[in-house]
């Protein structure tokens, strides 16, 4: 049954009859644990659709358990145990919420937001009567969001995190550290924030999150049952740390140009000095405290150039270690694979591409000749990344490339002209473009190479980088409507999806864009509504 909602329901059907709600309809006396989850609902709705639910008839909530969905796969990022399952039922008589969790009550009332959102019309929607019981794929749903090439303040993000929790989404990983930047506070090491948060690529503007600011952000998040998940990405990704602190860097930096009046240096954090690690301690000792909900830390590992392999392992140990002894878990790009991971250790794949054939004669002409044999011998290197992860016990965290990066250019033409011009600014051109339709093209297991089985995967997690994305607009413009497309594929159950089937669902979910003054492209392939 094709109802406007997405990710698509694990069972659904309608039947006769249909409910209006419209004012004076609200929620009829919730539990106390499902007060908060009301209000929001209540909020989020008027914010949808300009629909006002004043009243205490019409929608009941019931926390009761929700059977006929599997249990979804992998482990959550909050480290919890939570049934998200849920059941939605809509009759002649009203509309029945419920789930065990004040979490699975919060994921079918996303669901009924959508149905008003598609039905609501003259400050009434009058939804079809009929029944959902859902429940997610994969426990882990997330975004990782760049907030260090450029800088997107707390609103912006809240914006971001209202996305992900519409479509079901659980996790912000937030991209904390770089070349470019560092976000974070630190206050045994203030020249993080005083010198190294001061800018962004291509000199855009710097900032940094204050305690007070990343504080109100994770209770934000958590009050819409997302958990923010902060990545300090090391030992590469660190140009930034050396300008803080000239002290931790190499004697000798090499320096590669990149052919566009930018360069790229290749250096690392080095594991034989005892200032690194007492750097790093310092870094984990600050941050962890900052994010209560989350029980993983990201250490990067990625894209270490310069660095021999057998550095590279020992840095990685170690880190992981400190991470362990300060009673969180591990998640690190699939690069952490190359050194001796923990079974509960999580590798996030991100390079899917043809590995095997790899070459330099293969590799995107337009790289400078410096680079291409760095990244070829790095792209070599990984055919065997999740291999060795799943050797080791560990499991995948899915963020392939090709169907999740969303920073590919957009390939087909929007029908608003006046996006026409971002649209072609926007993306890497060295990922070629992709389509909507590509991005819900793909399964989380039996495309991802070297994985076998569901209970390989922990989830799925999209990645925005900001390279090209300057202001707010074009992130969101890059986000949607590609966002809802990674939380079909981190939730439903059906491991195909129909692209005209998907594409009528995701026309209408555009008023609640329009309203809410989110940008979207509006890609000709799709019949906004």
């Amino acid at each position: 049954m094709n109802l406007p909602v997405i990710p698509a329901p694990a069972s659904s059907s309608t039947s006769d009859g249909s409910f209006a709600v419209g004012a004076g309809h609200g929620i009829a006396a919730p539990p106390a644990e499902l007060a908060g989850v009301a209000e929001r609902f209540a909020a989020d709705v008027a914010l949808d659709t300009g629909l006002t639910l004043t009243g205490d008839t019409g929608i009941t909530l019931a926390l009761e358990p929700v059977d006929g969905v599997p249990t979804a796969a992998g482990v959550r990022a909050d480290g919890d145990e939570v049934d998200e399952r849920h059941g939605l039922q809509i009759t002649d008589d009203g509309i029945r919420v419920w789930g065990s969790t004040p979490e699975a009550v919060h994921r079918g009332l996303t669901s009924l937001r959508q149905l008003i959102s598609a039905h609501v019309q003259d400050g009434v929607a009058v939804l079809p009567a009929g029944r959902i019981v859902d429940g997610p794929r994969f426990a882990w749903r997330g975004l990782s969001l760049d907030v260090v090439r450029t800088f997107h303040g707390p609103d912006e993000v809240r914006r971001v995190i209202d996305m992900l929790s519409l479509y079901k989404l659980n996790v912000l990983h937030l991209h904390l550290t770089d070349d470019q930047g560092w976000r974070v506070e630190v206050p045994s090491r203030p020249a993080l924030t005083d010198v190294a948060a001061k800018g962004a690529i291509d000199d855009r503007p710097g900032g940094y999150y204050s305690r007070s600011e990343l504080a109100e952000l994770v209770a934000y998040a958590a009050e819409r049952f997302v958990t923010v998940v902060p990545e300090i990405d090391m030992p590469g990704h660190t140009t930034s740390v050396f300008t803080a602190y000239p002290e931790l860097a190499p004697a000798q930096i090499r320096t590669v140009d990149l052919g566009n009046g930018a360069s790229m240096q290749l250096s690392t954090l080095q594991p034989g000095l005892d200032e690194t690690w007492a750097f790093v301690e310092d870094v984990l000792d600050a941050i962890i405290p900052q994010f209560p909900q989350s029980a993983f830390v990201h250490i990067g590992g990625d894209e270490a150039w310069g660095m021999s392999d057998e550095e590279h392992a020992a840095f990685v140990e170690r880190a992981a270690a400190l991470v362990r002894a300060r009673g969180k878990q591990v998640v690190g790009w699939q690069e952490i694979a190359r050194a001796a991971i923990d079974p509960a250790d999580v590798v996030q794949y991100w390079m899917d591409v043809d590995l095997d054939s790899m070459d330099a004669a293969s590799a995107p002409s337009d790289l400078p000749d410096d680079l291409l044999p760095i990244l070829v011998e790095g792209l070599q290197k990984a055919r065997h990344d999740v291999p060795k992860a799943l050797a080791a016990g560990a499991r995948i965290l899915a963020s392939p490339t090709t169907w999740l990066y969303f920073d590919r250019p957009h390939k087909d033409a929007t029908s608003d002209p006046a996006q026409e011009e971002a649209r072609e600014r926007l993306g890497l051109q060295f990922y070629g473009p992709a389509s909507i339709q590509d991005g819900i093209s793909w399964d989380p297991v039996t495309d991802l190479r070297g994985v076998e089985s569901v209970e390989q995967v922990i989830g799925v997690e999209a990645a925005i980088w900001c390279e090209s994305i300057v202001t707010a607009e074009d992130l969101e413009l890059m986000l949607l409507p590609r966002l809802p497309g990674a939380a079909e594929k981190g939730w439903a159950h059906e491991t195909v999806t129909d692209w005209p089937e998907y594409s009528a669902r995701l026309a209408q979910q555009s008023p609640a864009w329009r309203n809410r003054s989110w940008t979207w492209l509006k890609s000709t392939e799709v019949d906004w509504k």
